[in-house]
This record gives C-alpha cells, sequence and structure tokens, in this order.
C-alpha cells in the first residue's frame, strides 16, 4: 500500500506551477488583443472576424496544451487524436454559431 501511494504522488509537481502561471497569462494577453482589435483597431470589420478567430483559435491549443492536460499519458506525448477531434467539434460549433448569428442578422435587417 505504502508503495502504491509513492507512485501517484510522484506525478505531482513539487514548487511553483509555471506552466499553468504561463498559460493564465498567454490566455489573458490573447484575450486583450483580441478586444484591442475588435474595439479600438480601425481595420474592416471581416479583417477583425478573422484575426479575433486566429486569436480564439490559439487560445483554446493553449489551454488544451497547459490546462486540460493533454501531454498526460502515453510517456507524455501529446495525444493527438484527441486534439484534432477536440478543434473539429470546436470549429462546427464556432462556426456554426457565427453562421447562425450571420443569418439572424441578415433576416434582421431585412
Amino acid at each position: 500500500m505504502a508503495e502504491n501511494k509513492n507512485t501517484n504522488s510522484a506525478h505531482v509537481e513539487a514548487g511553483v506551477p509555471w506552466k499553468h502561471i504561463i498559460g493564465f497569462i498567454l490566455s489573458i494577453i490573447l484575450t486583450l488583443v483580441a478586444v484591442w482589435v475588435a474595439l479600438y483597431s480601425t481595420l474592416d470589420y471581416s479583417v477583425k472576424v478573422v484575426i479575433i478567430f486566429i486569436f480564439a483559435f490559439i487560445q483554446a491549443a493553449l489551454q488544451l496544451l497547459m490546462f486540460m492536460h493533454m501531454t498526460e499519458g502515453r510517456d507524455g506525448k501529446i495525444q493527438v487524436g484527441n486534439i484534432l477531434f477536440a478543434a473539429f467539434i470546436a470549429i462546427v460549433v464556432v462556426l456554426g454559431s457565427y453562421w447562425v448569428m450571420e443569418i439572424g442578422h441578415m433576416n434582421h435587417l431585412m
């Protein structure tokens, strides 16, 4: 039983969780840059949307790698299949939501 506890506690990192802190700071920076692009830049509307989508996908990938433990299991390798499935679901949800909102906005204007 004592050996079981030691093997389970070997996965716990000692000290400051730098990976989480760096991920959090990068997420905040990406969010603030996206807000700046949306509110204060003089770019065209379609360019703003593309830039915000790019930042959103970068932030999603960052959070998958930093917070969602995508590198755990299988000898520390990144789980490519899980990432591809998550990316597919995210793309369908985000683009589907955007499409529905654009269609709704066009119907509202008519």
